[in-house]
């Protein structure tokens, strides 16, 4: 016999509402979230309070239902409803705006926690594929919703907190400060989704929360916490949907083509870069396309394509060149030459042209040492370590490797950790050459780590 569920007979007697009431709330909410089957009665509710476990996704239903009548977060565990919550609910693009904030909440909620299921979740490959195709097409085809009180000075104190934990990223690296932003956007964003607003105000307010989950998702990824990155990227691509700022999705969906090719999928990292440029045809934005083209041609790399790789290049220059101080959006401020140049570096590593490498490489090094930039110019002196090593130039790629594990060890990101255990496997065959002993040994506290 199954135990009584006290917890939520608790909650019924605070709410003060009936079983009926109850029910037709859960109804009406399953509606908002897409769930029109959901219907229960009077007598499903009985049967919940004797303790019966509702199917999912009811629990989270009675919880944004709880959640709504009394003004603040009530959990499923509040509930005795245990954790509904699945890392597999992020991965959806969820057409129901109630139930994205919904799920985007409880997964930064299960961030901040550091609830086992969420560190254990995996990558899933191909995932990006019906959100970006979602996206792309609601982008092209969106018209102004008929809308309905968060003010826009509280979008703006989000917006200003954003430049603050995005200067944190680039100069520290994305496992320094993604804890506190998960946190102070549990605490503090999430929830004034759930409130209401003017239209206007809600579409501001969804763009400000979609960039900094999409910071989120690109801490994490820098992280080498795969699994949490991309769950925060499709949820970052579904608010900038609503928030209807299409450069915005193009440069989540450039996150999503970055990490998807970074993890060995450089076909679906160029589709999915494919995608953003695609909705991007409607508006313009020069860094988000360069950026795009970039992380094409970047994929092409992997794939062989020379040929397209080397125009995937050129196009980004072309698109950079378009560029005017000022007029970018916030999150487009760090696409620029010291990116460009060094993701540029790795595609023509990649294609196994040094000498185009190592330009670009010095490029992208000249411009991070002057913004003091550890995380950016250690990946692109790595990349010029091993536009060296292609040259069999082992003292210069031992110099330039020295450098890298300098400039990795002011930031905490495993990226930067990567591209040195790259640079020990691309020494090795120099054998027992005493400066490639001497790398490995300076290098093994930083690969420990």
């Amino acid at each position: 016999m199954k135990a009584p569920n006290d917890k939520l007979t608790q909650w019924l007697d605070r709410s003060r509402m009936s079983r009926g009431e109850l029910a037709r709330r859960v109804k009406s909410k399953a509606v908002q979230w897409n769930q029109p089957h959901i219907s229960p009665d009077t007598t499903r509710i009985r049967c919940w309070i004797q303790g019966e476990m509702p199917r999912a996704p009811i629990p989270d239903i009675m919880a944004a239902v709880f959640s709504e009548h009394v003004g603040y977060r009530v959990t499923t565990y509040d509930l005795g409803l245990g954790d509904s919550s699945s890392p597999d609910a992020a991965l959806i693009y969820n057409p129901s705006y109630v139930a994205t904030v919904e799920v985007v909440a409880d997964l930064g909620r299960a961030d901040v926690d550091r609830r086992n299921f969420l560190s254990a979740a995996p990558f899933a490959a191909v995932a990006g594929v019906g959100p970006s195709r979602d996206w792309l097409m609601n982008t092209l085809d969106q018209q102004e919703p008929v809308g309905p009180h968060v003010r826009f000075e509280d979008v703006t104190a989000v917006r200003n907190m954003f430049g603050e934990f995005q200067k944190m990223d680039v100069l520290q690296g994305g496992g320094s400060g993604r804890l506190v932003l998960a946190g102070y956007m549990t605490q503090h964003v999430y929830p004034l989704l759930r409130r209401t607003y003017t239209d206007e105000v809600r579409r501001a307010l969804c763009e400000a929360a979609a960039e900094q989950t999409y910071l989120l998702g690109w801490m994490a990824y820098d992280n080498g916490e795969h699994g949490t990155a991309q769950r925060y990227l499709i949820q970052s691509l579904r608010l900038a949907e609503e928030s209807r700022n299409a450069p915005l999705g193009a440069h989540v969906l450039a996150g999503m083509a970055d990490q998807a090719t970074l993890l060995g999928d450089p076909a679906e990292g160029r589709r999915l870069a494919q995608a953003g440029r695609h909705g991007l045809s409607k508006v313009k934005s020069p860094a988000c396309l360069a950026d795009l083209w970039c992380l094409e041609g970047r994929a092409l790399a992997l794939l062989g394509d020379k040929a397209a790789a080397t125009h995937a290049v050129t196009q980004s220059e072309a698109a950079f060149e378009a560029v005017r101080p000022g007029t970018e959006q916030a999150w487009a401020e760090f696409i620029d030459p010291a990116y460009l140049h060094g993701e540029h570096a790795n595609t023509f590593r990649d294609l196994g042209d040094g000498v185009a490498s190592a330009e670009h490489a010095r490029r992208s090094i000249d411009h991070a040492k002057m913004q003091k930039r550890a995380r950016r110019g250690a990946m692109s002196q790595a990349a010029l370590a091993t536009s060296h090593l292609h040259n069999r130039d082992l003292e210069a790629a031992h110099a330039a490797g020295i450098r890298t594990l300098s400039l990795s060890r002011q930031v905490k990101s495993s990226r930067c950790i990567e591209a040195v255990q790259d640079l020990q496997r691309r020494m090795q065959p120099f054998g027992t050459h005493r400066l490639v002993a001497d790398f490995n040994e300076k290098a093994r506290d930083l690969v420990a780590a």
